[in-house]
C-alpha cells in the first residue's frame, strides 16, 4: 500500500504538538488539523506512527468517505464497502462513530447502522458473521460524520495510544501517558535530557511523568510495550514489516538505556510509590528512575550539581484536594522550587490559573491545554531571582469591593488614631494595628519603619466550613485597603498564611529571597525579613518584655535561651549587662542575630552566640558550673530537629526546662520564662519552692491588649 492519506488524532490543543512529532519521525506530507494531524505516505509510515507516537491518541486509516443524509444512507453507503479485504467472519469487530452537524445525530444509533451494514455484507458473502466485541476487536472501525458525510477509517491502534502497557493502577487523579508526554515535549525535556539534563517530579503519584521522561530521554518507542494493536488481526496486516520496525525500535531501546540520565519522582503516599515503582518494573526500567517517599517540603535535586527540569502536576481542586488547602501546597512548592532549585527550569500543570500566583514565580510563557474536560494551564519557569515575585494575592480595585471593604478601611484608621498618642509618647515605630477586629476579614497587621514604612500582613487560616473563594476575595479586598489607608506602595506590602505550627514546622524556612530591612525600636536597629519565615525575627508582642530584660541586665552576665535573631541580647547589652550569650540550635539565626548585635555596635569575646541544642547545653552548662544573672527563656511550644535529641513540648517539660536554668542563676539572679501556648498552664506546685511572679500583664504592649493571651511571663527567683 502506498500513497494512502491517515489521521492521527490528540488531545484538544496538541494539534500542532503532534504535527511537530509526526515530522521528526520523518513521515510524510504532515499537516495540522483540527482534533489531529493529517500525513500521507505507505503502511509503513502508518506503523512507525502507532509505534513511535507519543502524543497522538489513535492512528486511522480512511477507507471510504459518502454522503450520510440519514441513517439508510449512512447503511448503504457502509455495506458498499469490501469489507471481506479487511475482516473475516471469524472474527470481532466495533465500531465507534462520532457525529457534528449531521441529521443521524445519536453516535450509538449511529453506530449500530454501520455494524449491521458490515455484518450483513460479510454474512451474504460468506454464510457467516462475526462478532462484536467492544473490549480490544480484531478490527476497530472508526466513523466520523460531519455535516452528513461519513468518513469510515480503520482504526489502526485498534485504543487509544496513551495506554502504552505499563500502567495497571494509579494514584488518584494520574494524568494519560500521552498527556504527560506532551507536558515533557512542551517543556523541553529533550533537549535538556540531550544535553545531560537531570529531570524531578515532586508530587509523581503513580510516575507517569517520571517514566515517559524515561522514555523520551532513552529514545524508547512507546508503542514497543503495547501488547495489543488494532491492525494485528486485521487482513491488511503486513506482519514482516512490522516485526523490521520493532526490531529497529529495540536496537535504538538499547543504545538509548546507556545515555540516561538522573531520574527522580518524590511523593509523600507511600502507596503512590509502590504503584510508580510496579509501572517502572513493567515499563523495563526498573533501577532506571528513582522513585521515593518524601514530603514535598523535603525535596531536592537528589545529587550535587545536577541541572535540568522540574515538573510537577500538582492537585487544583478538581477531584483532589480541598480548596482552602491548595494555596498553601503552592506556596510550599514554590518556596522549595526558589530555595533548593535555582538555575533549573520548572513545568508546572495547573487547572486553576489563579494558584499559580502562589508559587511566587514569574512564568516566561504558558501552554494551555486540556486534562480531559479541564482546560489547564502549564507553566514554564527559569528559576533565578528575576523570576521570584510576590505569592501575594492581587488587591482588589477600589471599584470591584463590597461593603465590607469600607467598613475595614474606617477600622484601620480608627486604630492608627487609637494607637498614635501612645506611640508617639512610648517612641513605638513598629507595632500592630490591626488583629481580626472585624470577623469578616481575619488578618494580622503590622507596621514596621525604618527609612520606609512595610506592612506586613498575615492571615489566619480560615475555617474548613469558610467558602474558600469568598475568603480569597476578601482578603484581596483587604490588600488593597490597607495599601490606601496606611499610604504603603503596594510592593511594601507583605503577606503570608498563618497556621498552627508544628515540631520543626515552626521555625522552617518557607523562601529564599535573602530580603532584609532595617527597622528601628526604642533607639535600636534590627534586620527583619518578610519572605522567607513565618516570623520577621522581630516579635512585636515581646517590646515591653525586650526593654525590661535592658533595665534588668546592668552589670549582669545575660544567658537568652532559644535566642532567635538575638533582639533581646541586644537589649541587654545596650542595659549594661556584662556579657551575653545566646544559645540557638539554628546557625541561620545565629548569623542574623549576630548582624543585629554589630548593627548596634556590640561585638567582641563579650558577646558570645553558641549553636547548639539548648536542652544538652542548659545540662552541660550545670556540669561546667556557668552562672548567670539574668536569663532570658522563650522557648517554642513544641520542637523537634534531626539534631535534637529529643523533642520539647513546653507544657509537658517546662517545669524541668525552668529548673535546669534556674540552677545556672548567680544567687541574687533571675530567670524571666516567657511562651506563647494560649492555653499553657504553669505547674506551681511543682515549683514551689522558687518565687514566681506573674508579670503578663506587665509585658502585652498596648497594640496588643485586644490579645491578652498573646503570650505568658513569668519572673522567677530562688527563695
Amino acid at each position: 500500500m502506498s500513497n494512502l492519506g491517515f489521521f492521527a488524532t490528540a488531545p484538544r490543543n496538541l494539534e500542532s504538538l503532534l504535527a511537530e512529532e509526526l515530522k521528526a519521525i520523518g513521515l510524510p506530507g504532515v499537516s495540522e488539523a483540527r482534533g489531529g494531524a493529517r500525513f500521507a505516505g505507505d503502511l509503513a509510515d502508518a506503523y512507525r506512527a502507532c509505534l513511535w507516537s507519543r502524543v497522538a491518541s489513535r492512528v486511522l486509516m480512511p477507507i471510504a468517505r459518502f454522503p450520510a443524509p440519514d441513517a439508510e444512507a449512512l447503511y448503504a453507503g457502509a455495506s458498499a464497502i469490501p469489507w471481506e479485504a479487511h475482516l473475516s467472519p471469524d472474527r470481532t469487530l466495533a465500531v465507534h462513530l462520532d457525529s457534528a452537524q449531521s441529521q443521524v445525530s445519536h453516535s450509538r444509533f449511529g453506530a449500530l447502522k454501520v455494524k449491521d451494514a458490515i455484518v450483513d455484507r460479510l454474512r451474504a458473502r460468506t454464510g457467516s458473521r462475526p462478532d462484536v466485541r467492544t473490549e480490544r476487536p480484531d478490527l476497530q472501525v472508526h466513523v466520523w460524520l460531519l455535516r452528513d458525510e461519513a468518513t469510515v477509517s480503520i482504526d489502526l491502534a485498534g485504543e487509544s495510544l496513551h495506554r502504552r502497557g505499563y500502567r495497571e493502577q494509579g494514584s488518584a487523579a494520574p494524568l494519560k501517558e500521552n498527556l504527560a508526554a506532551a507536558l515533557l515535549l512542551r517543556a523541553g525535556w529533550p533537549e535538556i535530557a540531550a544535553e545531560g539534563g537531570a529531570l524531578l517530579d515532586p508530587m509523581c503519584g503513580s510516575g507517569t511523568l517520571p517514566i515517559e521522561g524515561a522514555l523520551i530521554a532513552a529514545d524508547i518507542a512507546p508503542g514497543l510495550l503495547r501488547r495489543y494493536l488494532g491492525f494485528a488481526r486485521w487482513l491488511g496486516h503486513d506482519a514482516g514489516l512490522w516485526d523490521r520496525l520493532v526490531a529497529e525500535a529495540e536496537e535504538r531501546r538499547r543504545a538509548g538505556l546507556g545515555q540516561l540520565g538522573s531520574l527522580r519522582g518524590y511523593d509523600r503516599d507511600p502507596n503512590a510509590i509502590r504503584v510508580a515503582l510496579a509501572n517502572l518494573g513493567r515499563a523495563g526500567l526498573a533501577g532506571r528512575v528513582h522513585f521515593e517517599r518524601r514530603e514535598l517540603a523535603d525535596c531536592n535535586p537528589g545529587r550535587e550539581g545536577d541541572r535540568g527540569l522540574v515538573i510537577v502536576n500538582p492537585p487544583y481542586g478538581e477531584r483532589l484536594g480541598a480548596h482552602s488547602d491548595l494555596p498553601a501546597l503552592y506556596a510550599q512548592l514554590g518556596a522549595v522550587l526558589r530555595e533548593r532549585f535555582l538555575g533549573w527550569r520548572a513545568a508546572v500543570f495547573t487547572g486553576n490559573p489563579e494558584l499559580g500566583h502562589e508559587l511566587g514565580l514569574r512564568a516566561r510563557r504558558y501552554h494551555s491545554l486540556y486534562n480531559g474536560p479541564i482546560e489547564c494551564r502549564l507553566l514554564h519557569f527559569e528559576i533565578g531571582p528575576e523570576a521570584f515575585t510576590s505569592s501575594a494575592p492581587r488587591p482588589l480595585p477600589p471599584e470591584e469591593r463590597g461593603e465590607g471593604a469600607a467598613m475595614l478601611a474606617n477600622r484601620l484608621r480608627k486604630n492608627q488614631k487609637a494607637l498614635d498618642k501612645w506611640r508617639r509618647r512610648e517612641g513605638v515605630t513598629c507595632y500592630r494595628l490591626y488583629d481580626a477586629d472585624l470577623p469578616e476579614y481575619a488578618l494580622a497587621v503590622d507596621v514596621y519603619a525604618g527609612e520606609r514604612r512595610w506592612v506586613n500582613v498575615q492571615e489566619y487560616e480560615a475555617p474548613k466550613s469558610i467558602d474558600p473563594r469568598l475568603a480569597r476575595r476578601r482578603l484581596r479586598e483587604a490588600l488593597g485597603v490597607i495599601a490606601e489607608v496606611l499610604e504603603v506602595p503596594s510592593d511594601q506590602v507583605f503577606f503570608r498564611v498563618r497556621r498552627p505550627q508544628k515540631g520543626k514546622a515552626q521555625y522552617e524556612r518557607l523562601d529564599q529571597r535573602g530580603r532584609f530591612y532595617e527597622v528601628e525600636e526604642n533607639g535600636l536597629r534590627f534586620l527583619v525579613n518578610f519572605e522567607d519565615y513565618l516570623d520577621t525575627g522581630l516579635f512585636l508582642d515581646h517590646r515591653d518584655t525586650r526593654r525590661m530584660l535592658g533595665e534588668l541586665a546592668a552589670g549582669r552576665d545575660f544567658l537568652n535561651l532559644f535566642g532567635y535573631t538575638g533582639t533581646a541580647s541586644v537589649y541587654a547589652a545596650r542595659g549594661g549587662a556584662r556579657s551575653t550569650t545566646t544559645v540557638d540550635l539554628s546557625n541561620t539565626y545565629l548569623d542574623w542575630a549576630e548582624r543585629n548585635l554589630a548593627l548596634n555596635g556590640f561585638t567582641g569575646p563579650a558577646h558570645r552566640l553558641i549553636q547548639a541544642d539548648c536542652l544538652r547545653w542548659l545540662a552541660e552548662a550545670e556540669r561546667e558550673r556557668r552562672r548567670y544573672g539574668l536569663i532570658f527563656l522563650d522557648p517554642p511550644t513544641f520542637s523537634t530537629s534531626k539534631r535534637m535529641d529529643d523533642t520539647l513540648d513546653i507544657q509537658r517539660d517546662h517545669v524541668s526546662l525552668i529548673r535546669d536554668a534556674v540552677v545556672l542563676l548567680e544567687p541574687d539572679g533571675e530567670l524571666i520564662f516567657s511562651n506563647n501556648l494560649r492555653r499553657f498552664r504553669l505547674d506551681r506546685d511543682a515549683l514551689a519552692d522558687l518565687v514566681i511572679d506573674d508579670i503578663t500583664g506587665h509585658t502585652i504592649p498596648k497594640d496588643f491588649a485586644r490579645s491578652p493571651r498573646i503570650h505568658h511571663c513569668w519572673r522567677i527567683r530562688r527563695r
